[in-house]
């Protein structure tokens, strides 16, 4: 290869990094808008907790979990219903008891009739397959309760029959 040759697919080579970089500037600097644009509307419901709405949105972005502690009337459920309504989600609740059981947020497999009176098995979704989910008072589930959601938070899906996945685990 000559050296005008190797010069040029040096500078192509740069070329494309540069181009590769000024792209990557534009994706974060969109993103920074619209992660701004989403705090300023939460913010518009939720007042006085902006580091909590920022903390929870950046769970969310980065597929993490977030422990809201706090006594009962702070906003907690109000928050999530809140995100799910700005970001277009789907928020789900589930109240923890002593009787509450690993099928009761997982799902499980009902039997149902179908067109031709045969009798099949339907696996009925539970509230972990909702896009948001809190868990209030997690302490008063069974330990077996608890494992399965954090399984179900682990593996990113339900194992009830079939391996599920959950929204959002890819």
């Amino acid at each position: 290869m000559s050296a005008k040759a190797l010069d040029r697919g040096l500078s192509g080579g740069d070329d494309r990094a540069m181009s590769a970089e000024i792209q990557f500037e534009k994706e974060v600097e969109e993103f920074r808008q619209i992660f701004g644009d989403l705090i300023a509307e939460i913010e518009k419901a939720i007042v006085g907790h902006g580091e909590l709405v920022e903390d929870t949105l950046v769970a969310i972005f980065s597929k993490g979990h977030i422990l809201l502690e706090g006594v009962p009337g702070l906003g907690k459920t109000f928050l999530v219903q809140t995100i799910g309504q700005v970001m277009g989600l789907q928020p789900g609740r589930v109240q923890c008891t002593p009787d509450l059981m690993p099928a009761d947020i997982l799902g499980t497999q009902i039997v149902n009739e179908n067109e031709q009176g045969r009798r099949v098995l339907h696996f009925e979704k539970g509230p972990v397959f909702a896009n948001l989910l809190l868990v209030d008072e997690i302490n008063r589930a069974t330990p077996k309760t608890q494992a399965a959601l954090l399984e179900a938070m682990q593996e990113g899906s339900v194992t009830a029959g079939n391996t599920r996945p959950l929204p959002f685990s890819s």
